[in-house]
């Protein structure tokens, strides 16, 4: 059952577990909308421009992986990294000719492991650390809070994004 309340999470200080609550609701949701998906519904594109939800799935986790990095380790992704993220991270045309063809449980595991990865980061972080300012290559500030409130609101903007392919899927049937 999806709860619908932000409180600290046990083993993680205040605001991180907070931060945690909220990113745990977020796919919760996510997992809830996605639920029961065959692997037709998540290679359904519904235009030439469009995403597909596996795509889009597959983007979440590389939105999160990415911020791993960027807010843990303060560097951009490796080359290996980059070549295993880069057709989710950017999307498009290569992303509707490579992502398809893999089951609902491909996705959720990816989902999966890249949260478990950050759960364990988190844990090892202090409140402190979400104020941590960082400046970007061109100038602008941000923080690590920063950092991962964007990956909650790419994947809830995402997430509206797989409601409309899904009422759209929905109609062609």
């Amino acid at each position: 059952m999806i709860d619908y309340r932000i409180l600290p999470r046990e083993n993680f200080s205040e605001k991180i577990g907070e931060l945690v609550s909220m990113l745990e609701h977020t796919r919760e949701v996510t997992l809830s909308d996605v639920s029961g998906l065959s692997q037709s519904d998540l290679d359904y594109v519904p235009d030439g421009s469009s995403n597909s939800i596996g795509s889009l799935l597959l983007h979440m986790a590389s939105i999160e992986f990415v911020h791993q990095i960027v807010s843990n380790e303060n560097r951009d992704l490796t080359e290996n990294e980059y070549i295993k993220w880069r057709t989710a991270l950017e999307l498009g045309a290569k992303a509707r000719e490579n992502v398809k063809k893999h089951s609902l449980d491909y996705y959720l595991k990816e989902l999966h492991q890249v949260r478990k990865d950050t759960l364990t980061l988190l844990k090892s972080k202090q409140d402190s650390w979400l104020a941590e300012e960082k400046q970007w290559s061109n100038g602008i500030s941000h923080n690590n809070y920063y950092l991962w409130f964007h990956v909650i609101e790419d994947e809830i903007s995402h997430r509206g994004q797989i409601r409309m392919i899904k009422r759209l899927l929905k109609d062609d049937q």
